[in-house]
């Protein structure tokens, strides 16, 4: 069972709302991710800052990942 691909003219009103929210949340989180993880230094983050920067462009699992498992807490 297989559904076709809608075009955006053919959303309603709420689909296409939930679709610029859901990707409003997704640049803020990885826009969120990548400042910490260029602000913060090596030793407080866990495993090598250029994987987790690679890791938070993967949507919406990578910034999530790094904010939840990815930093070391603060002293």
């Amino acid at each position: 069972m297989t559904s076709a691909k809608k075009s955006w003219s053919q959303l309603t009103p709420a689909q296409r709302s939930a679709v610029v929210v859901i990707g409003a949340v997704e640049l803020v989180l990885t826009a969120v991710a990548l400042t910490d993880l260029v602000r913060r230094p090596g030793s407080e983050v866990r495993g090598p800052k250029l994987a987790w920067g690679l890791g938070c462009l993967v949507q919406p699992v990578g910034p999530i990942a790094y904010l939840a498992a990815g930093r070391r807490p603060t002293p």
